[in-house]
């Protein structure tokens, strides 16, 4: 376990989001991070998964022993706070069975933006109610390191299916007893097949379901090129999750991402006018991952007696959450529509 002394008061100090330092919140004496020795490294997949390695789940908790109050706690996080003297506290991951970050991007957003974001999103709710606005206020906000996965990999593809091409036909039918014509496309289908090749770089999965994984795809892209090579001074002052889901069932989830994009790209070599994609195989090669950590604000509000959720992408300011509806805007919204559209018609009316 690490913790980090001001050189100037003795209080430990924390990551400052936005800088390369590391802040005293009592008498703000700054601490600089020494720069990186390295650049953010990508890991071979296949001799990884021949390890051996125990499950993330069976794994025991880290313990903590605080050097401010003497009290020791015992956490699956990587990083949190003593729960009687609050002083930032993170755990050793280089030894041990888990996989350890290879990457962190750093927190850039502090409190102030934090709240200047929490006031756009609110402003553009249209028909929430007027009590959003405290939602900028709210307490609950705390920063989160939370773990995800990325992959390369290079991938070749070899398909079946058809490829449709348009053509016109001249068809007669009856309209009130007369006879009219009228031009009908219809399809002619041929046979296709063929091979086609992609490297994705990055895929990101989700290493955690702790944190609503519906909002996190939402305040994608993420500015992963801004990525530090893992460093646990980012970590001090903030809370960071240690991850659940497994590198092997992350590749597999990756593997669903990329699929859309391997179709897509099976219809565009088929070509045509319409595509039909029956079957699709894909190998996978040069297959690379790492573990990184990315910043984001969590943070829930009250609203007529229900608890609402909040995340912001802590470098990007991108919020995504949950949010209440106002009756009484969305009524008023139909009564303006509905008389907008009455008073058309009356000066249609008129003017015939």
């Amino acid at each position: 376990m690490t913790q980090y002394p001001c050189s100037s008061c003795g209080a430990n100090v924390e990551y400052a989001p936005g800088t390369t330092v590391l802040k005293c919140p009592y008498c703000g004496a700054e601490t600089p991070i020494a720069a990186p020795e390295r650049a953010v490294r990508e890991h071979a997949y296949e001799p990884f998964v021949r390890l051996p390695r125990k499950p993330i789940a069976t794994l025991a908790p880290h313990t903590f022993t605080c050097k401010g109050c003497g009290a020791v706690t015992q956490s699956d996080k990587i990083s949190d706070r003593c729960q009687f003297c609050a002083a930032p506290l993170v755990a050793d991951v280089t030894s041990g069975d888990q996989v350890v970050p290879e990457a962190v991007l750093p927190f850039a957003l502090d409190r102030n933006a934090l709240r200047e974001a929490l006031r756009k999103w609110a402003a553009s709710r249209w028909f929430a109610p007027n009590s959003l606005k405290k939602v900028t206020e709210a307490e609950s906000a705390h920063s989160s390191y939370l773990p995800h996965w990325t992959y390369d990999a290079g991938t070749v593809s070899r398909y079946r299916g058809e490829r449709g091409e348009h053509y016109w036909v001249t068809e007669t039918y009856q309209d009130n007893g007369e006879t009219k014509t009228r031009q009908v496309r219809k399809t002619r289908w041929y046979p296709a097949g063929g091979t086609v090749s992609r490297f994705f770089d990055d895929v990101l999965i989700v290493g955690t379901g702790r944190v609503m994984p519906d909002h996190l795809h939402k305040l994608e892209p993420w500015p992963l090129p801004e990525a530090q090579p893992y460093r646990p001074e980012f970590l001090a002052g903030h809370e960071t999750l240690r991850y659940e889901v497994e590198p092997e069932a992350g590749l597999e989830h990756a593997k669903a991402r990329m699929a859309p994009v391997i179709e897509r790209d099976c219809r565009n070599d088929i070509g045509g006018d319409e595509q039909r994609v029956h079957q699709v195989a894909t190998s996978y090669h040069e297959v690379t991952f790492k573990l990184m950590l990315l910043p984001v604000w969590i943070m829930c509000y009250l609203h007529a007696g229900r608890t609402f959720n909040v995340i912001v992408n802590g470098r990007t300011a991108e919020v995504a959450g949950e949010r209440p509806y106002s009756a009484v805007k969305i009524a008023f919204a139909v009564i303006v529509a509905l008389l907008a559209i009455a008073a058309a018609v009356v000066a249609y009316r008129m003017n015939r």
